[in-house]
């Protein structure tokens, strides 16, 4: 309703998850990247917990979108499921035959047949249990079980459990140790703090089209992360109720009033405290930093992209005589604002490509020039940005509406840029490290 309003291209705030709009502040990027770390590793079980409504799901769409190609993912989404209905739930999920009338060994027969088929042909399989904390503890054993499926130096089955806190409390219960000692990497999602809201708020915003001032100045941004205890999704009813507020009185300026509107209209709490959680992250996490160390190695090889804060240069397409004389003065400046250009144009699912990280900008030709008549110059982009502490530069190739076509352009890159190990990335991605390495020059 209030979308044309604000200039916006569509809805920022809903709470049905959209991986176009995923947050990487707030240590939710970091944690992605320690989940796909932790998948390749194929060791143990991953446990990840977090309040309700602090974006469990959205991250477990974009795992699954990020995981490499020859990763298969099942999932396990019914907290009511028996025991004896593990298996034939996981066979189902798989297209596999799961007759009612055969017996569980038989199922477990049929799965591990078809695992180590998968594991053969050099592929994975990867579980992930949605709503753990409403299953019985008999099913979470009977999932435990699961885990033995193994060969001699690999389990043919990853498992991923979600859950929120009570599931801790859950694990605790002596009668199921063995899945707790099982769990070898174990995040906790902890709430957005302040900072991480506002910069949240105007991720989302720009995500949706918006260009213009900030919406919610810091003392709107304080009443919704106190009533919102942090967690997005209450952030994202309390944004757009607040939005529909202002619209209603014909302003483009958020007041008091209007996040009153949202919170009376809402039924949170204006004045709840922040949970323990707010100013603490749990020591799970700080294991998850620790293994990220290696993760730069392993990143050439999985479809995500190496941390880094870049700042958007695009290399344009042959330029008239009078634009190729501003080119020659200023380079840099005119694929700065080609690159603007560029990246505000893209929808925020679009997926690019990135050809390699160069020393310096000069490197780009001899490049490209390797590549022969294999890159369509006018597709080539440049980052400037930073690996490993040092500077450097990212070169990004084509726009493509969709992983699958992403992939399909990789699979068909040059030799010569194949043996560089490119991989993909997407705009929302880049849009939202840009908004981070500006946020720390404003902070600076």
């Amino acid at each position: 309703m209030y979308h044309e309003f604000f200039g916006l291209k569509e809805a920022p705030f809903r709470i049905t998850p959209d991986t176009g709009f995923f947050f990487s502040g707030g240590e939710r990027g970091a944690v992605l990247q320690g989940l796909i770390y932790a998948i390749a590793q194929g060791e143990g079980i991953i446990k990840v917990t977090g309040e309700v409504g602090s974006g469990k799901t959205m991250l477990c769409w974009m795992l699954e979108q990020h995981l490499p190609d020859d990763v298969e993912t099942v999932y396990l989404a019914n907290p009511n499921v028996k025991p004896d209905d593990v298996l034939p739930s996981i066979l189902a999920e798989l297209a596999l035959p799961h007759p009612s009338n055969a017996s569980r060994a038989e199922h477990l027969r049929s799965l591990n047949d078809y695992l180590l088929t998968r594991h053969d042909a050099g592929k994975r399989v990867v579980m992930f249990v949605e709503e753990a904390q409403g299953m019985t503890l008999n099913t979470l054993e009977e999932i435990r079980l699961l885990s033995n499926l193994e060969t001699e130096r690999e389990k043919l089955l990853q498992i991923v459990l979600f859950g929120q806190p009570e599931l801790d409390d859950k694990l605790a219960d002596t009668r199921i140790r063995q899945l707790r000692e099982r769990i070898t990497t174990a995040i906790n999602l902890t709430p957005l703090s302040a900072d991480d809201i506002r910069a949240y708020l105007a991720f989302r915003l720009t995500t949706a089209g918006y260009r213009g001032a900030d919406l919610f100045d810091r003392n709107a941004v304080r009443r919704i992360a106190r009533a919102s205890r942090g967690l997005t999704r209450r952030v994202n009813i309390l944004a757009d109720k607040t939005l529909l507020a202002a619209y209603a009185d014909n302003t483009r300026q958020i007041r008091p009033r209007h996040i009153h509107s949202a919170l009376r209209d809402s039924a949170f709490n204006d004045s709840a405290r922040p949970t323990a959680h707010w100013r603490w992250p749990v020591a799970a996490f700080t294991v998850i930093l620790a293994v990220l160390a290696g993760f730069y190695a392993l990143a050439k090889t999985q479809s995500m992209p190496v941390p880094a804060t870049p700042v958007i240069v695009h290399v344009p397409a042959v330029a008239s005589a009078p634009a190729q004389a501003a080119v020659a003065t200023d380079p840099l400046t005119q694929t700065l604002a080609a690159s603007r250009l560029w990246l505000n144009q893209q929808p925020a699912d679009t997926h690019t490509l990135q050809l390699a990280l160069l020393k310096n900008p000069a490197e780009l030709a001899a490049l490209v020039r390797s590549a022969g008549t294999g890159l369509a110059r006018d597709q080539v982009h440049l980052f400037q940005t930073q690996a490993q502490g040092r500077p450097s530069w990212a070169v990004m190739y084509g726009s493509y509406p969709d992983k699958q076509a992403a992939n399909l352009a990789l699979r068909n890159l040059p030799s010569v840029l194949q043996q560089r190990q490119p991989y993909l990335r997407t705009v929302a991605g880049i849009r939202n490290e840009i908004r981070q390495i500006q946020q720390l020059g404003t902070q600076s």
